[in-house]
């Protein structure tokens, strides 16, 4: 690992934190991912080869701790102490790149898959009824193979689907990844989207007006709460 040859603990911290990718697989860990690939899915531009390498360096720097569960052979990733003292620092950075980072985002930065997961994480199950719920998720914006998109909200999870679950869907929404962003990152109010027509959603009043409450926010929005 490179040093920049100083004592100053911020040259020591930034040596392990500020490696190409690492605040991402952070943020990732922070977010609630504790497997391999559940971690890549939310970097999935990282090659894996890159990513084995950053968590063998966080592990080694005593951020994150390697177990099997003993459920089956797939170690997870935990955060230790230090690692967990990381979270105001990178919800703080995050913060800041929302308020200080003024440019227009590109249309490759408008990413469905790493938007579907973010929210996937997200959901407020509590808020979701009891009985299972299926939602269709249709993007006027994306390229045919990420403009479709399924929850599955069901036994206190969701799981996100990226073909059809072969199971008959009970909410549509449509609109663009652009909208749905913005509202994930409390830049919009979905009641608002929806009022506006930018983000229609289809399906029994009921579930319709009760779809804004199941969202969450974005870990980097104003008003996030803890699930």
């Amino acid at each position: 690992m490179d040093s920049y040859g100083q004592f100053c603990p911020v040259a020591m911290a930034a040596e392990i934190v500020t490696r190409r990718w690492t605040p991402l697989v952070i943020r990732e860990l922070l977010s609630g991912s504790r497997r391999f690939n559940d971690i890549h899915r939310g970097v999935p531009r990282m090659s894996r080869t890159l990513l084995a390498t950053r968590l063998a360096e966080l592990e080694n720097a005593g951020l994150i701790e390697r177990v099997t569960t003993g459920r089956d052979d797939h170690p997870e990733y935990l955060l230790t102490q230090a690692g967990e003292e990381l979270r105001p620092i990178i919800v703080e950075l995050g913060f800041w790149g929302k308020r200080w980072v003024k440019r227009e985002l590109t249309s490759e930065e408008y990413d469905p898959r790493l938007l579907m997961w973010d929210m996937q994480r997200g959901i407020r199950m509590d808020a979701v009824p009891a009985q299972p719920v299926v939602v269709l998720f249709r993007f006027t914006d994306a390229p045919a193979e990420d403009s479709t998109f399924w929850l599955v909200l069901e036994d206190g999870t969701a799981d996100l689907c990226l073909t059809d679950p072969g199971r008959e869907e009970d909410l549509f929404v449509r609109c663009t990844v652009k909208r749905l962003t913005e509202v994930w990152m409390g830049d919009a109010r979905a009641i608002d989207a929806m009022a506006d027509g930018s983000l229609w959603i289809g399906g029994p009043s009921e579930l319709r007006r009760a779809f804004p409450s199941w969202l969450g926010l974005s870990l980097f929005a104003e008003g996030h709460v803890e699930a």
